[in-house]
């Protein structure tokens, strides 16, 4: 594919699939042409918002379009395994919301249709591909604090939010963790892989979801990482990591930072600033352009947001989650 557009798809037409398509429109080398609903109406109103010449009132058309190169997939967590799976299966090649799906066990079999196929598949991790999270990353693999010695990061949300909600719905995979928790797991396990354990405590809703849930994290070289959600009250949303030269301070966004500082041991401490050349913080472009970039290149995996570190990353909230006594509907473990 290289030096031709990507044709999209876009699977879903709620906040999120308008969020990342706003941002796609004005990606170079990026083609929406078709968009898909589970009805007809929605998908149609999609379309005409985003001037996308076709849209399909069910999945399935979508997953057997042959002009589609990559399809998007943002519908709930709980129907990720479905819908990316019925697109991998047809022939397309996914990039699918976080988190990646409900459990470990649906996202090795969507790795494994994917492997299978040879077809590219990738989790919208948009934390990883984002410049200033890969310029901290760099520096600390350029061992500019030492050895990675703690992690702390959390993400929570004000809101008081009904047992309708989709967030405190079980059948929807609600819960701080898998929604907002996904961000602290996959930022420390960017920079320490996946740990040998996990120790979770949380509050639970009376629908059986998590309020809240706070994890300690280690690893057989002594490494520990603090990870915090919450749908029930609004945190810092900061990070800090630190090593046995220095630290790394990320105030709020940590996910999608416009600044960091630095801090060596024994010098001034140094803040790095994001480029505007880079645009808004909050852009999903880079996610985007990172699909294009290994689909032109004939890559079937990002190395920014590599399958086999989606995987890890499941079985740690999975771990979690067993930890908790969280567990949805369907699931058998």
């Amino acid at each position: 594919m290289t030096g031709q557009n990507v044709r999209w798809g876009i699977l879903a037409t709620g906040g999120m699939a308008a969020t990342f398509t706003a941002d796609l429109v004005d990606l170079p080398g990026a083609e929406i042409v078709a968009v898909a609903s589970r009805s007809s109406e929605p998908a149609k109103a999609f379309a005409e918002r985003f001037g996308i010449p076709r849209a399909y009132g069910d999945w399935e058309s979508l997953a057997r379009d042959e002009e589609v190169d990559i399809v998007y997939v943002a519908t709930p967590h709980s129907a990720h395994r479905a819908a990316a799976g019925l697109c991998l299966e047809a022939g397309r090649n996914v990039l699918c919301e976080k988190p990646f799906t409900l459990n470990t066990r649906e996202a090795a079999e969507l790795v494994g249709l994917a492997r299978d196929g040879g077809r590219f598949l990738m989790e919208a991790m948009w934390m990883y591909c984002h410049p200033m999270v890969r310029r901290l990353k760099a520096l600390i693999d350029d061992g500019a604090i030492g050895e990675v010695r703690t992690v702390q990061a959390d993400f929570g949300l004000a809101g008081d939010f009904p047992a309708s909600h989709r967030l405190r719905d079980p059948a929807l995979g609600g819960g701080a963790l898998l929604d907002l928790g996904v961000y602290p797991v996959s930022f420390t396990q960017l920079l320490l892989g996946e740990p040998s354990d996990v120790v979770a405590k949380a509050t639970l809703s009376e629908e059986g979801v998590d309020l809240q849930t706070g994890a300690l994290l280690s690893w057989e070289d002594g490494a520990i990482a603090s990870v915090h959600c919450s749908i029930v009250g609004g945190t810092s949303t900061s990070a800090s990591v630190t090593g046995s030269a220095g630290r790394i301070d990320i105030p709020y966004g940590f996910f999608f930072p416009d600044r960091f500082v630095l801090h060596r041991d024994g010098k001034e401490a140094e803040e790095f600033i994001a480029d505007p050349a880079d645009g808004s913080r909050n852009t999903l472009k880079h996610e985007a352009a990172e699909a294009m970039r290994a689909l032109r290149a004939g890559e079937t995996e990002s190395s920014l947001v590599p399958l086999d570190g989606t995987l890890a990353v499941m079985r740690t909230l999975d771990a979690i989650r067993e930890r908790v006594g969280v567990r949805y509907p369907g699931e058998t473990h």
